[in-house]
Parts: C-alpha cells; sequence; structure tokens
C-alpha cells in the first residue's frame, strides 16, 4: 500500500477476534482500536499487539468510529469491524478507488457472503430497505451500508457527522452525497462473526439498528 492509511476499528468485547484481524493489517496502515465499554480485556490485547486504543466512555457505534476519526492522522482513514468478518488486506482495493480521484471519494464495501452463516436472509433484508432508502435520498445506487468504508480523513470530518448510534454509517453515505462527493461501491467478503453482534445479534438490536438509521434519513 503506497499511502498511509488509519484504520478505526470500533471495540465492544472483540479479544478473541483481535489476533486475526490486527495481524492482517497492510504494510502502512495504522490500527486504532478505539475501545468501547469492552469487558473482556479488548484493549490491554490490543496494546499487546502494537495497536494504537482510543478509550471512548459514550456507548454506541458512531461514538466509536467518531473517536477514532478524530484520533487519526494519516491522509484517509478506514472504519471496519474488528469481528473478523472482514480481512483488513481487502482494504488496498478501497484504497485505490480513493485515492486515484482527484474529488473526495467515500469507498463503501458491499458485502459478499461466503457462507449462508455469514450474512442472516433477515439482515440482509433490512439492509437492503435501509440502502434503498438511502438512493432514494441521494440518487446512489447501493446495493448495501457496509462496515468497511475509506475515505479522506479531512473531508471526513468536514462532513460534521452528528450521529452516535448505528446510524453514523448512513450519515457518513448521505453527507458524502450532498456534498457532491462520489460514493463507490467495493465487493469485500463477508465471513462469520467471532462471537455475537452487539448490534445486531439479536432481532431487539437489530430493529434498534434500523431505526438508528432511518431516523437520520429523516433529518
Amino acid at each position: 500500500m503506497d499511502c498511509t492509511l488509519d484504520v478505526v476499528l470500533p471495540c465492544l468485547d472483540e479479544a478473541a477476534a483481535l489476533e486475526w484481524v490486527l495481524s492482517r493489517m497492510p504494510v502502512g496502515a495504522r490500527p486504532i482500536v478505539v475501545d468501547n465499554g469492552s469487558t473482556d480485556g479488548s484493549a490491554d490485547v490490543a496494546v499487546g499487539l502494537g495497536a494504537t486504543v482510543v478509550s471512548e466512555w459514550r456507548r454506541g457505534y458512531g461514538a466509536a468510529c467518531h473517536a477514532g476519526l478524530e484520533a487519526a492522522t494519516a491522509p484517509l482513514v478506514a472504519v471496519m469491524d474488528c469481528d473478523a468478518t472482514l480481512d483488513p488486506q481487502e482494504l488496498e482495493r478501497f484504497v485505490a478507488a480513493v485515492a486515484s480521484d482527484d474529488v473526495p471519494t467515500l469507498a463503501v464495501g458491499r458485502r459478499v457472503p461466503v457462507s449462508a452463516a455469514s450474512w442472516p436472509w433477515h439482515l440482509r433484508v433490512a439492509n437492503r430497505v435501509v440502502a434503498g432508502r438511502v438512493n432514494r435520498r441521494t440518487g446512489l445506487s447501493l446495493a448495501d451500508i457496509g462496515p468497511m468504508r475509506v475515505a479522506p480523513r479531512e473531508a471526513l470530518l468536514a462532513l460534521g457527522l452528528e450521529d452516535r448510534r448505528s446510524g453514523y454509517p448512513v450519515e457518513t453515505v448521505v453527507r458524502a452525497a450532498e456534498a457532491g462527493w462520489l460514493v463507490v461501491q467495493v465487493d469485500v467478503p463477508y465471513a462469520a462473526r467471532s462471537g455475537r453482534s452487539k448490534v445486531t445479534g439479536t432481532p431487539l438490536g437489530a430493529a434498534r439498528a434500523v431505526r438508528d438509521m432511518t431516523a437520520v434519513l429523516s433529518r
């Protein structure tokens, strides 16, 4: 990887997955693990593996993402889950999609499940509904608002993102599109996660995530 990249990894009890995820970081990428209240020693594991660790006391996916963005210093910033569903080696293709354009570009992952267990059907349907609403709002044609994204750091900060819960990825896409950015979709293999999702691992969690995402679109 030719450019310097900071990789923001929102983290809540992901100790079991961190070693694999951090070992897969591309050359030139600095992992920033944002601990969002873990009780399994995730922060200590990350420090021991050489990652930069940031603590974010406000619970919420968006709060963790934004804390990582504010801690980043590299020209490009990636955000990705650290539950072993996504391979950091795939980030090189995202960086290529962003670095090749003169206008601000947001590269958003489209999850391609490696097995039926990777992405349950009801979550796929919910995500397609949200993506459809985003497309109607922005004129984009995204198939997924996936949990792997890359964009220029300064331009991201200038978007003034406000959501601190599960609506953060949707707000990122909407604000980037409305600011005239190029938004591109990059296919990325999606594996079964390590442990249960803290966001969509239960029907209630999935419903809350959809609610948060929909709330962003009503602003």
